[in-house]
């Protein structure tokens, strides 16, 4: 068998390896208590293989005969396509699974999941006291997973894990113990994460290179090099139309201004803090960054843009995708966001400007040189075990997933998942060289039919691999190959940019439970948050009167906040 890797099959893998924020995947959350965003701690990636075959682990086969039936429940989302005839309750994944591991997948229910159906089907189910599946694995938001552990329908899975997981596995989830947080209750784990690719949200500044190139200009290294740039984005007429239509920075701030794409976040670095997450106080605690005072510079500093008109006025109306809208129609100069961006949207700027380019830079400095972006989170999604499961199903759950840590994860050269998970869905063989297979040609990314969305990724794999690459450095393992050949030079230099700049990473320090007041007074709190600093944006009052945010913040629950995730932090180790 060639194992050549087409362009075409390297497009299509690096949107279904890499792309996961868009979904509930992305590195910001969207409450008072700060996203549940984790330390990207490991930096080298694990070596490529685990076994080509079901190996047998502590008490587990290798293949259960007769099949052992596994319950789930799913909600499909629109992302995710089958072959005339296949669904997610029976389609090639489902078929492997029973054939290579003796593994029967039963679907209980499932709903398309568009307007929350799933998680209204999940709530549905838990006030009528229904029975649950054995396995429940979820990107449900965490009131709804918290309300689903505190029911006692699910088991304490800490034991579990430790017993049967693969050692590849129990690696990769160690490379970040603190994904474990959100649903341990009084030292016992709930649910087992659903890990994703480490640093994969971090932003990076994405800037028009031909605008820097017409208006003679040096890339920005601190804030006040970017004021210049923004200025003459803004009124230096870079796209040569002879109108004053273009502005220099797209950020887009209606959910957050910590976010997952036309982030805002990093501006506020600069000066020391990071809004909407818990961060480190520097006494040992931790506390909620849009009440630290260097919050008030950051809001000066994006005030100032917006009277200049460097930011659009309708960015309080935009979300994220809508704010990057700008930055691929032509009009906005610079956009903050992860390294896979020029997968996907990025490109569209070139479609839609003929001779547009643009290139990844780092996060610039502030005042006194400092510099700070969010991190991303290492987990995106829980999977949760039901307390009457069977023992053989719960080792079948096990089996499964071992299987996918070992052998899809980081594959070794020669197995049977080096190309993709399944031959003429993925990709296939044409003309003697693997190639993807597009919609029109039959193909599908059979790794989303899989029981944890994505099937089984290693935190540390992806980013490391890229700056690898980036810096020049042989590929050895297939999984380094395969990146080498899909990942055009602008994704590498961004990862790399990413990975040189790791320790400006400001991660989310609260990842537990909502506290007792973070519960009661989240919606009022949110509320006084975005039309506060909206308001003192957009010039409707003064910069000052953030401090009577504070005020008004601490003496409304936020003071009792901060001594619960204060006592929660202390006790999970953090000081």
């Amino acid at each position: 068998m060639a194992r050549t890797f087409s362009k075409s099959f390297a497009w299509l893998l690096a949107l279904t390896l890499t792309i996961t924020a868009c979904s509930g995947g992305g590195s910001s959350g969207g409450s008072s208590e700060g996203p549940a965003e984790t330390p990207p701690t490991a930096e080298k990636p694990a070596e490529g293989g685990g076994a080509s075959a079901p190996a047998e682990s502590e008490g587990l086969p290798a293949k259960f005969d007769p099949p052992v039936t596994l319950t789930v429940v799913r909600g499909v989302g629109s992302d995710v396509k089958f072959k005339d005839g296949e669904s997610i309750e029976d389609n090639v994944h489902t078929r492997w699974a029973k054939e290579k591991l003796g593994i029967e997948i039963k679907y209980l229910w499932t709903v398309v999941d568009t307007n929350d159906a799933f998680k209204t089907k999940v709530r549905l189910a838990l006030s009528a006291n229904q029975p649950f599946p054995d396995v429940l694995p979820n990107r449900l938001s965490s009131d709804v997973i918290n309300d689903l552990i505190d029911s006692g329908k699910f088991m304490e899975v800490g034991d579990a894990f430790e017993k049967y997981a693969s050692q590849t596995w129990k690696d990769a989830m160690n490379e970040d113990p603190t994904v474990w947080y959100p649903h341990t209750r009084d030292g016992k784990k709930y649910g087992i994460p659903i890990l994703d690719y480490a640093y994969n949200g971090d932003p990076v500044l994405f800037i028009r290179e031909d605008w820097l190139k017409k208006l003679n200009l040096e890339a920005p290294k601190t804030l006040d090099d970017l004021e210049k740039v923004l200025d003459a984005f803004t009124n230096g007429d870079p796209d040569g139309n002879g109108a004053k239509d273009t502005f220099g920075l797209t950020i887009g701030f209606k959910n957050w201004l910590n976010t997952w794409m036309a982030d805002a976040g990093w501006v506020f670095g600069a000066y020391g803090t990071m809004p909407n997450q818990w961060n480190k106080d520097g006494q040992g605690g931790i506390e909620y960054g849009s009440i630290n005072p260097a919050m008030k510079d950051g809001l000066g500093r994006i005030k100032s843009w917006m009277e200049q008109g460097y930011i659009s006025k309708e960015s309080a109306l935009w979300d994220e995708v809508k704010a990057t809208e700008a930055f691929t129609a032509g009009k906005a100069g610079i956009v903050a966001g992860p390294h896979w961006m020029p997968y996907w949207p990025l490109e569209d700027v070139k479609k839609n400007v003929p001779g547009a380019e643009y290139k990844a830079y780092p996060i610039p400095t502030g005042p006194d040189g400092k510099a700070g972006r969010h991190g991303t989170t290492n987990a995106n999604g829980v999977v949760l075990l039901n307390k009457d499961i069977g023992e053989e199903q719960l080792k079948a759950f096990f089996v499964y997933q071992n299987y996918l840590f070992d052998n899809y994860a980081n594959p070794t050269a020669g197995s049977e998942h080096e190309l993709g998970l399944h031959q003429g869905y993925d990709w296939d063989i044409v003309d003697g060289k693997p190639t993807a297979l597009t919609e029109g040609q039959g193909g599908f990314a059979s790794n989303k039919y899989t029981l944890t969305f994505d099937g089984a990724r290693i935190p540390s794999l992806s980013l490391t691999t890229l700056a690898k690459i980036a810096r020049g450095e042989e590929a050895v393992t297939p999984y380094e190959k395969l990146q080498k050949e899909m990942a055009p030079a602008t994704v590498l230099e961004a990862a790399k940019i990413v990975m040189d700049q790791k320790d400006i990473v400001m991660p989310s320090m609260f990842t537990g439970t909502p506290t007792p007041t973070m519960s009661s007074k989240r919606e009022f709190l949110e509320k006084l948050e975005k039309e506060t600093f909206s308001k003192i944006i957009y010039g409707e009052v003064p910069l000052e009167e953030f401090d009577k945010f504070v005020q008004d913040y601490m003496k409304n629950g936020g003071e009792q906040i901060k001594q619960e995730a204060n006592e929660w932090y202390k006790s999970v180790g953090g000081n």
